[in-house]
């Protein structure tokens, strides 16, 4: 496979993805580094997350934002994009502007790591905070249009039955905002979709975006933020085409749009449209997806 054709199939694909980074001042609160930035504030990100549950939260020690966990067994580390703890439970929120194919294994990965984030502290398991995986959708994640999908374990025989694991993994879906009963999620949740601010609560979050598009910190840091992030996803394009040049035909196409699923260029499930394989052929692939 040549050269320039491993490229055509990269880039054809990387362009959508590798030069939409929005200028400062089409960010929005959903875009992943302003709401990174937003929920710095203590009071908004305690405001969102009790609107998100509907509880009362008496403080929070403090926010790690995109904190990167990475235990000392693996070299994988998984980044999170607001990590709170409070007093007695642990938090983490992901903002997810576009569509994932892989919502559920991801849920079950971040909790894995904060759980041993928290025993190589030399908790024992008793210790072990009850957590809470919000992922804040502007898409439906499963095609169902609830507002909310709740998921929580409990005995498949019997469901009156809990784990009592406390671990809650919960998705919000912006786009069936108009049918969530509870108006404060229901503003919050629009204002996430479509940036319409209709509560006192979304119009400060919209007040503090814009104030942020302002701020020269503010703009160095997501100016060298993209930077980083386009850096990382040239080196996997690159790696891509390598691959593919010392490969076969179809395994070099293989290869390249593994290199892309990895640089988040593209997704598995289009990714394997484009090769005529099913998602489950793809993953069982000599890339290891």
């Amino acid at each position: 496979m040549t050269k320039q054709a491993v490229s055509a199939i990269i880039f054809n694909m990387a362009d959508k993805r590798k030069y939409d980074y929005k200028s400062i001042q089409d960010l929005c609160f959903s875009d992943d580094f302003m709401f990174g930035e937003v929920m710095r504030d203590e009071r908004i990100c305690k405001g969102v997350i009790e609107r998100l549950l509907h509880i009362k939260i008496d403080h929070i020690e403090y926010p790690e934002l995109q904190k990167v966990i990475s235990p000392l067994y693996t070299q994988k580390g998984v980044r999170l994009d607001v990590y709170i703890k409070g007093s007695d439970k642990v938090f983490d929120i992901e903002a997810q502007s576009y569509k994932l194919d892989d919502i559920g294994q991801r849920t079950r990965y971040y909790q894995a790591m904060i759980d041993i984030d928290n025993l190589l502290r030399g908790m024992s398991y008793s210790e072990l905070k009850e957590s809470y995986i919000l992922f804040l959708c502007t898409h439906d994640p499963f095609g169902y249009n609830l507002p909310v999908y709740t998921f929580e374990r409990v005995c498949k025989e019997d469901e009156r039955v809990p784990l009592n694991d406390k671990t809650h993994h919960i998705i919000f879906n912006a786009e069936a905002a108009k049918d969530e009963n509870d108006q404060e999620l229901k503003d919050f949740m629009t204002f996430l979709k479509s940036n319409e601010a209709n509560s006192d609560f979304t119009k400060e979050i919209a007040s503090m975006v814009q104030t942020k598009k302002f701020e020269q910190s503010f703009i160095n840091e997501y100016l060298a933020w993209n930077l980083h992030d386009n850096d990382v996803k040239k080196r996997g394009v690159e790696e891509g085409i390598k691959i593919g040049m010392s490969r076969g035909k179809q395994e070099g196409r293989v290869a390249a749009y593994c290199e892309m699923i990895r640089s988040g260029l593209i997704s598995l499930k289009d990714a394997a449209e484009k090769l005529g394989m099913s998602e489950a052929d793809l993953r069982s692939t000599s890339c290891q997806l």
